[in-house]
């Protein structure tokens, strides 16, 4: 694989954005905190790892972000009129293969935003599609049945609905599990791709070392922040023990966030 390291790459900066602020973020579910007032800056044309033990609150932060999870405190500044110009890949094992549908129906979904649900492909949309399927290397796949696909195959046909997409802000959560060697390089490259354009890439990974080999910018999370900064940085060995540790003390009876005019406060 490629030694190549992501963001920032502000060759073709994305004029439309600031990027994201996180301020005093707090997350849960059914009041439960998930994850305790995270604050930071995500710049353009970053690639942000998102890093931690299971149960740390990775994917509930992408989906705050996705805008799939409402804030139980602070806020998330999007640095955008249109906060839903976001393109979300959410773990592999969420998606329904089983629906009938082939790989360039499923693909092209991916303008669903700009086309409305009743809206036809335009010509230009489907050159679009025939275009994300090249990229990704499914050219000649384009009728099988997701059901039938391998993992890496799914996977690139996954990155090529994000490229329908189209959106200043890629969210990919365990975007490289389970996948082979290759098409884990291509995918990178595809994101080193988009980051060049001033792209916003925000990976949730278990893979400490892709991390640190590949993305510049890494948040450790263990329901509270451990570091956020330069992934070398970040991914030493005493910040990880103190992630461990947090997370195995956590107290899943633990009872639920109050709110009050102050902000947030938890008991």
């Amino acid at each position: 694989m490629g030694q190549f390291l992501l963001g920032p790459y502000l060759t073709h900066p994305n004029k439309n954005r600031r990027g994201i602020e996180l301020i005093n973020l707090t997350l849960g579910y059914e009041r439960r905190p998930a994850v305790h007032h995270l604050s930071g800056t995500i710049a353009p044309g970053a690639a942000l790892a998102v890093c931690g033990p299971n149960g740390a609150g990775k994917s509930t932060l992408l989906k705050a972000l996705a805008g799939l999870l409402r804030p139980i405190g602070g806020r998330i500044d999007y640095g955008s009129p249109d906060p839903r110009a976001i393109a979300y890949l959410p773990q592999l094992i969420e998606i329904d293969r089983s629906f009938p549908i082939d790989v360039k129906d499923f693909i092209a979904l991916g303008a669903l935003r700009r086309i409305g649900l009743f809206g036809g492909l335009t010509d230009r949309e489907c050159d679009s599609v025939e275009q994300a399927i090249q990229r990704v290397g499914l050219s000649g796949l384009e009728h099988r049945p997701i059901a039938t696909l391998s993992g890496g195959q799914m996977q690139r046909v996954l990155f090529a609905r994000l490229i329908m997409q189209n959106e200043p802000v890629i969210l990919l959560d365990e975007p490289f599990g389970a996948i082979d060697e290759a098409t884990t390089e291509h995918l990178l490259n595809l994101i080193a791709h988009w980051c060049a354009e001033g792209r916003i890439v925000i990976a949730v990974l278990h893979d400490l070392e892709l991390a640190r080999r590949v993305f510049a910018q890494t948040l450790l999370l263990a329901r509270h922040c451990i570091a956020w900064g330069p992934t070398q940085e970040v991914l030493t060995k005493e910040n990880l023990q103190k992630a461990r540790a947090m997370s195995e003390a956590y107290d899943a009876d633990a009872r639920e966030c109050l709110l009050d005019a102050a902000g947030v406060h938890d008991h």
